[in-house]
């Protein structure tokens, strides 16, 4: 990095300041905000549009909006939302076709350039599913080229959490509470006798170049020492864990497991858990024609591996059981992800137990997988 700031104490001013230096740049700014009864990502103008003063309420299939009494701004969990929701848009257009006057077909392809993005509060749980998507969007023989193009053009600003939520196991994936690289700058919020403040840190040279052009508190180096602490703490205050266990062995050696059935007695295969999941990247093409058939369009658009049509063949669907559809999902997400990407497709969000309408927790399910194998049961076959 250059020779500028690369750490440095914030107040709140600070953060409408960074808000102010990332729109000077050029940059639209995400952030959370409270909004429909939820804390939830949406362009930022203002500093005072962050959630000063809200926390949230967790449970399975249960979120709740709740005010704080000491003015935080960043105490609360993951919402309904991701970053995905940019950088891979639930819905895009591929390109447009439109008949010339000679009857030929004219296509013409969405070129419309990437936006520069800069997300302010991305948690590092979120960071590790960005960094997730970036294997399977971006690496390999067969990238997306816009996905790769928001992401390159992507400003981070992580902040550490210090208050997990009821329904976060990130510890137990291994993607936090603390940042481990990344990111543009990472912040950590304190608020203490000593003020609101946070700690502030670049991790690129351009984060180092933004971080100098704010306005900074003294260097108190008990606040740096804080924060840590506060992270640390929070590592071991999570609401949720994974088994012990190898989850990858454990997904591969219950395939036929009883604990199947009963989860699929209460899932109503929705794909909500895939619409909230950070990671999940499934899309399908759509094709539309106006009314006069000389003006067609291709969309893609996410898709859900809970769709009854996602996996249809001309003999039929694949997996035409919830119970197949449900372990697809577990089993990918938890497993073979490793297979395919080199990581787990999981990183202990725990949005898909929030926003489950019948409060499955995969967490629950996984702990309840292991006990089966632990039991040496001999699971049954039925509902291939």
């Amino acid at each position: 990095m250059t020779g500028e700031a690369t750490t440095a104490v914030l107040g709140t001013d600070g953060m409408a300041a960074l808000i102010r230096a990332l729109t000077a740049r050029g940059r639209t700014v995400i952030g959370p905000t409270v909004r429909d009864g939820a804390i939830v990502l949406a362009e930022l103008t203002d500093g005072a549009e962050l959630p000063y003063g809200w926390g949230v309420e967790l449970a399975a299939g249960h979120y709740r909006v709740r005010p704080r009494a000491d003015g935080a701004a960043f105490a609360h969990s993951a919402g309904p939302q991701s970053w995905k929701t940019y950088l891979h848009p639930q819905r895009e257009r591929q390109w447009s076709a439109d008949r010339a006057a000679d009857g030929a077909w004219v296509v013409s392809e969405e070129a419309a350039p990437p936006p520069a993005y800069a997300f302010l509060g991305v948690r590092p749980c979120d960071l590790r599913a960005i960094a997730v998507q970036d294997r399977v969007l971006a690496g390999g023989p067969h990238a997306d080229s816009r996905y790769r193009a928001r992401r390159e053009r992507a400003f981070l600003v992580v902040v550490e959490c210090t208050e997990p939520g009821a329904t976060c196991f990130c510890a137990s994936m291994g993607t936090g509470p603390a940042a481990d690289g990344g990111y543009d700058l990472a912040l950590t919020e304190v608020v203490d006798a000593g003020g609101h403040r946070f700690w502030a840190r670049a991790g690129s040279d351009e984060g180092a170049s933004v971080l100098a052009e704010l306005p900074h508190l003294p260097d108190d180096p008990a606040l740096a020492t804080g924060a840590r602490d506060l992270v640390a703490a929070a590592a071991g205050r999570m609401g949720r864990t994974m088994p012990e266990t190898d989850l990858q062995a454990l997904m591969r050696e219950t395939l036929h497991a009883d604990r199947w059935n009963d989860v699929a007695a209460r899932c109503l295969t929705c794909g909500n858990c895939t619409m909230a999941c950070p990671t999940c990247f499934c899309t399908s093409a759509e094709d539309v024609t106006d009314l006069t058939g000389d003006h067609a369009e291709r969309w893609r658009r996410w898709e859900s591996c809970f769709d009854l049509e996602f996996s249809h063949l001309p003999g039929g669907p694949v997996r035409a059981s919830g119970r197949s559809r449900y372990r697809q999902w577990a089993t990918h997400k938890l497993g073979t992800w490793y297979d395919q990407f080199g990581s787990s497709g999981c990183v202990g969000c725990g949005r898909c137990i929030v926003w489950c309408p019948v409060g499955i927790d995969i967490t629950e399910e996984a702990h309840a997988l292991h006990t089966e194998r632990a039991a040496g049961g001999a699971p049954g076959e039925e509902g291939r």
